[in-house]
């Protein structure tokens, strides 16, 4: 049975993983040339993603890929001293097995786990997409692609982000509710002047969070940006120059060590910016077309876990087929009965974490600046018990759940 999966991020590669392992035969397509190797920003693989990891064999590699930071130094905005904070104790009460490891580096461990089996088309993209079965057609899915001949598969997962092409194709540019969450993030690179290693620094005011950090193997940085907006901005996520027109609008006289940081827009290697937006959609699937990871149930990137999200569902949904034996008309319906409950608790988490990490107030800077304290200050039992009691993150992470999908004959 052939599946082709567009998008070679965090979902396709751990979706084509698990999908070859079961016997079907899968082809991944991927706009970029190449898999980017600059290191991306960090992203959190919580106790759920760590345990698929490891099932897939590849967490030794993803530890030894870890950013390394176990350290928070918070500067509140117009306080005299900073706040340090013991991050992995924080880290600790959301989740009791965790990862934090550069973007890029993930996406490479995910793909070199199945490049051996599955065939990878880089500098590629879908250009039309039949649903098949929606209209009775029991011989698959006709694909269209920018480059290469036409070509038909039995299914057809968008694993291409919250600005899906395959989404767009086959449920309509209008598809699902983009639900503003009230706030834009930035992620650039640049050189790690403060020589930061194993420490996240942070300076919070109202409505503004700027950070930087290392990593261990890097030999540059990262810097992290989160504000608020009433209301949403006119910009378009090819207009890069008014992206960094609002980036340092926003955060204009917050600290001479952020308008350094500032300085390097126009010099960085690279550079990200967007909304932070959940994706409600009623059903991620039609036909023999489903989706996965954010392009299905973005849950609001940079605060939402998506990442985790990404990996449970691309675990699942393969398990999902084999379990059926690949027919999707069972086995889609099961994958997000499945993943539903994951999905709603990953959103109120990005709710949550967007009111606490971009503060309203000058109580919540100083709320922010406390906590991470006294986490710290706790013995490490008594303080993942507080986070587990008063954040919806340590209640989500330690009680989601993915089963043990017993390996299915070849389909």
């Amino acid at each position: 049975m052939r599946i082709l999966v567009s998008g070679a991020g965090v979902a396709g590669p751990v979706l084509a993983h698990w999908l070859t392992r079961y016997g079907f035969r899968v082809t991944v397509v991927e706009r970029a040339p190449a898999l980017r190797r600059t290191g991306g920003h960090a992203v959190d693989l919580f106790r759920p993603a760590v345990d698929v990891s490891e099932r897939m064999g590849v967490l030794p590699r993803i530890e030894e890929r870890a950013t390394g930071t176990d350290r928070l130094t918070v500067f509140p905005e117009g306080a005299r001293r900073p706040v340090r904070a013991d991050l992995a104790k924080i880290f600790g009460g959301a989740s009791d097995r965790h990862v934090e490891v550069m973007r890029d580096d993930l996406t490479t461990i995910y793909r070199d786990a199945s490049r051996e089996d599955v065939e990878y088309l880089f500098d590629e993209s879908v250009t039309s997409v039949s649903a098949g079965s929606e209209n009775g057609d029991e011989h698959g899915c006709e694909v269209t692609f920018e480059r290469s001949a036409p070509r038909r598969f039995d299914l057809v997962v968008g694993a291409d982000g919250l600005h899906s092409t395959v989404r767009r194709l086959v449920f309509g540019a209008d598809a699902g509710r983009s639900s503003f969450l009230g706030a834009y993030f930035g992620v650039l690179s640049l050189p790690n002047a403060s020589g930061l290693d194993g420490e996240l620094l942070m300076h919070v005011g109202v409505g503004r969070t700027a950070g930087m950090y290392g990593a261990r193997h890097l030999g540059d940085a990262r810097a992290l940006f989160l504000f608020r907006s009433a209301r949403e901005l006119d910009w378009h996520r090819r207009d890069v120059p008014r992206q960094r027109e609002l980036l340092r609008g926003a955060f204009a006289g917050l600290h001479p060590q952020v308008d350094g940081w500032l300085e390097e827009l126009d010099r960085t290697p690279a550079f990200y910016f967007d909304s932070v937006s959940q994706l409600r959609m009623d059903s991620w699937s039609r036909g023999r077309v489903t989706l996965v990871g954010d392009a299905g149930y973005c849950p609001g990137p940079a605060v939402g876990g998506s990442t985790t999200l990404a990996v449970v569902g691309a675990y699942v949904l393969a398990g999902e087929l084999a379990r059926a034996s690949g027919d999707h008309e069972r086995a889609f319906p099961a994958y997000e009965r499945a993943m539903a409950e994951h999905v709603r608790g990953s959103r109120a988490v990005a709710l949550s974490a967007a009111k606490t990490l971009i503060p309203a107030s000058r109580l919540g800077v100083r709320g922010l600046a406390q906590g991470a304290r006294l986490v710290s200050a706790l013995p490490a039992g008594p303080g993942r018990a507080l986070l587990r009691l008063t954040t919806r993150s340590g209640r989500l992470y330690n009680s989601m759940t993915v089963e043990d999908y017993a390996p299915a004959a070849a389909v």
